[in-house]
């Protein structure tokens, strides 16, 4: 399977989706290039990321689907084996710590975990979604929750933008991204994968991006 006939269904039905952030303006970012001295550094990458939302005059930067990115050499969670990884599969959403996370579909609680270490989810939610078929969204980089509600209508707060303490030590963010096989997992599902398995992964995790733009009324 891949994700052609779900992005399909989003198209044909955009009132099925919602943005997963509160109203604002929207730029790009890309961080494939990103120098080492600014994302080894938590205070630089943070007001990089600042500097150029306020360049910009929007309140959201997005992007990242399909990127290869240096940065997570800083953590050995991505380094483990031969080859590293550095491909990411998600849509990353910088704004401020605090900002709001709705569910992009309406479903059920699939899983919920704390992620701990640097570099990881921290705060994870992961909502299970049955319309036309079985698919699922990850929320990460979250505030740690806890009594999360079992339903979700598209809309509803699944978490908050966790500061760098508890979102993995980034710089707030929300890492957004589907996925249609969960292949067993529970509270946690890579959000970076090995070059030499991109195809795979990329099969199995659409573009969340096209997701939020149909949300957007940007399609």
């Amino acid at each position: 399977m891949n994700g052609k006939p779900l992005i399909e269904y989003w198209t044909q039905h955009p009132g099925h989706v919602k943005p997963v952030v509160p109203a604002g303006r929207f730029g790009k970012l890309d961080l494939s290039e990103l120098p080492k001295a600014t994302y080894a550094d938590l205070e630089k990458f943070s007001g990089y990321i600042d500097e150029i939302r306020n360049q910009l005059g929007v309140t959201y930067l997005a992007g990242g689907y399909g990127e290869l990115r240096n940065m997570y050499s800083i953590s050995t969670l991505f380094d483990s084996g031969e080859e590293p990884r550095r491909l990411h599969l998600g849509l990353d959403i910088w704004g401020p710590a605090g900002t709001l996370a709705f569910a992009a579909a309406s479903g059920t609680l699939h899983s919920a975990a704390y992620n701990e270490g640097r570099g990881n989810y921290g705060g994870t939610v992961i909502l299970r979604h049955d319309a036309p078929f079985p698919w699922y969204t990850l929320y990460g980089h979250l505030a740690r929750e806890s009594n999360l509600p079992v339903n979700y209508e598209a809309g509803d707060p699944v978490g908050i933008f966790g500061t760098p303490e508890e979102n993995g030590n980034w710089p707030p963010h929300l890492h957004f991204q589907v996925i249609l096989d969960m292949q067993g997992m529970y509270g946690d599902y890579p959000g970076v994968c090995r070059a030499s398995e991109s195809a795979a992964y990329l099969a199995n995790c659409p573009d969340a991006g096209r997701l939020l733009e149909i949300s957007l009324g940007l399609y």
